[in-house]
């Protein structure tokens, strides 16, 4: 089953915790803090995988946490980072945050990689926390967590040709002439569902990979039909060949099929049309083809006098090896990757502007008796250190009085025994104290 959509959810490990601890031991008198870091947690990477052609294991397992950094040892040893959890994915997979509809990588190349999901970092333990007035601190920090997120993947094939063109015109019988692929085939619309891939042989040492895409119809571009899940896959071709029922056996005029399709290719992105572009006029061998392709020719050649026209049979394999080596010569004189713009909504460029670490806003709000406090500074220290020691609890005092929280508590008529809390974590206010 060829999947090429898929929506995962990724975390980052989280960051080991620090320790306190002190050193003991036999003549060696006040040994001081020897209390180490914790490890940083593994990141999630998406890396690119020549060897897949599908986002099928993505139906299956839909969620990948990194593991988290060991806690930091006692004798100043750091705990151990941990690995970094590997994603294999698809060339052609775009990586896209669910929430924002950012575009988090775009990768094409093996071994191409992107970090979708960082580790957070290690809390600290008390041996960073010694200074001269304060030589044995019973203070540490808990890791940082890790960041998580869910992120749509968009599979895009990667072939040199793509073959596009309206239902049953002859794309799949042309795929399994011209190599060992073996699509499905029938004598009815929307054989083909999603793509197939074939490695082509040109005779002459040299090769690519083509694409049979599914049949497009009149406004795909809006999603009509199989729409975008075909018009997706069309960007990562480097040659188009539009193959073309020239013997009109479902009644339809070739040329008005050729405009059609063309338009919803303009009307997808517009870039598009600067790909290079054959016209393979297929089933030359039915009855009214020379005709129909005489004047069909003229009328091309007049909107575009670029594109070739080149007459085929898939069924008796006429004109299919000048239809290879024309395609092949055109594919060496390209660059090897196409460069597309990205369909993509984007209100505004996004500027990403340094944010410093002690911003000293705060708000005050009443719930009832209690006051609420709501600091981002003072909020992530309360997550980062660990509360249980004195230190911490003097450390947060110190930090709400130079900031000014305890000043604008006692205006807004804060007394002792009032209850305050900050996140998660209530305490007792007292006058021209510290905090306990």
């Amino acid at each position: 089953m060829f999947v090429d959509k898929a929506k995962v959810y990724v975390k980052g490990g989280d960051g080991g915790d620090g320790l306190i601890a002190f050193r003991r031991e036999k003549y060696v008198p006040e040994g001081g803090p020897a209390g180490g870091d914790g490890g940083k947690g593994g990141d999630v990477i998406f890396r690119v995988d020549e060897g897949l052609r599908t986002l099928m294991d993505f139906r299956y397992q839909k969620h990948f946490k990194a593991k988290r950094g060991e806690k930091g040892r006692n004798k100043s040893q750091h705990g151990a980072n941990a690995e970094n959890l590997i994603v294999r994915i698809p060339p052609g997979t775009i990586l896209m945050d669910d929430d924002t509809g950012e575009v988090i990588g775009d990768l094409t190349r093996h071994g191409q990689q992107v970090v979708v999901a960082r580790g957070g970092r290690g809390g600290r333990g008390n041996i960073r926390f010694a200074t001269p007035n304060n030589p044995a601190p019973e203070l540490a920090e808990n890791g940082e967590e890790g960041e998580e997120r869910y992120v749509v993947m968009e599979l895009k094939v990667m072939a040199d040709v793509g073959l596009v063109g309206f239902p049953s015109v002859g794309k799949s019988t042309l795929l399994s002439v011209v190599s060992a692929a073996q699509p499905k085939i029938g004598a009815y619309h929307f054989t083909t569902i999603t793509p197939n891939l074939g490695m082509v042989e040109v005779g002459d040492g040299r090769n690519f990979v083509m694409a049979d895409l599914p049949g497009l119809i009149e406004g795909a571009h809006e999603g009509v039909g199989l729409g975008h899940e075909f018009l997706r896959h069309v960007e990562r071709t480097r040659v188009i060949i539009h193959v073309v029922d020239m013997a009109g056996t479902e009644g339809r005029d070739p040329f008005e099929d050729w405009e059609k399709i063309n338009d919803e290719i303009r009307l997808y992105n517009a870039a598009l049309m600067d790909r290079p572009q054959i016209v393979a006029a297929n089933k030359m061998d039915m009855p009214e083809a020379e005709e129909n392709l005489a004047v069909f020719t003229e009328k091309v050649k007049a909107i575009r006098p670029d594109i070739e026209v080149m007459p085929i049979s898939s069924l008796t394999r006429q004109g299919i090896q000048e239809l290879l080596y024309r395609t092949m010569d055109i594919l060496e004189s390209m660059p090897e990757e196409p460069t597309v713009e990205e369909v993509t909504e984007v209100a505004e460029r996004k500027v990403y502007k340094f944010k410093a670490q002690n911003d000293n806003t705060f708000t005050i709000t009443r719930d009832n008796e209690m006051y609420v406090v709501h600091s981002e500074r003072i909020e992530r220290m309360l997550k980062r250190m660990q509360m249980n020691s004195h230190d911490a609890i003097l450390k947060l005092a110190r930090t709400m009085r130079h900031m000014g929280v305890d000043e604008e508590l006692r205006k807004r008529g804060a007394t002792d025994g009032t209850i305050v809390r900050i996140g998660d974590f209530e305490f007792e206010f007292v006058e021209g104290s510290s905090y306990y």
